[in-house]
């Protein structure tokens, strides 16, 4: 194949990734970086809050009641300090992690209570503090 032509294949490539990306905007958790790390508020996107109880903070929401206060790609779930939090939902670790450390990764768990009913996916659990 021809350099000209490779070129051509790669822009194609990028711009239909880039449209995908910015016409879909993906999983709304993903675009308010549900999961990420923070020190405070003030790293997390939207009205998150800074969960600092666990390790490495955890941008996301404390005290919902159903899956209808979290964002979308996220889940209201009972956590085991008594608490409930919208966590990221995922079906492989990685998904919990693009926008953490690994010293402070998540484990996608299947082993979770989840407020409103059982589904059929797991949630992204940070580590305590």
């Amino acid at each position: 194949m021809n350099l000209s032509r490779r070129n051509s294949l790669a822009f194609a490539v990028l711009t239909v990734a880039a449209i995908l990306l910015f016409s879909c905007g993906g999983p709304e958790a993903d675009r308010l970086l549900v999961g990420a790390e923070c020190d405070s508020a003030d790293d997390c996107l939207e009205d998150q809050e800074c969960l600092t109880q666990f390790r490495g903070g955890y941008c996301g929401y404390e005290g919902c009641t159903s899956h209808s206060d979290c964002p979308g790609h996220s889940s209201c779930v009972v956590h085991d300090d008594g608490n409930n939090y919208c966590f990221r939902d995922c079906y492989d670790k990685a998904e919990c992690n693009a926008n953490r450390e690994r010293e402070n990764e998540a484990n996608c768990r299947s082993n979770i209570t989840f407020v409103d009913d059982s589904r059929d996916i797991k949630a992204c659990v940070p580590p305590s503090s």
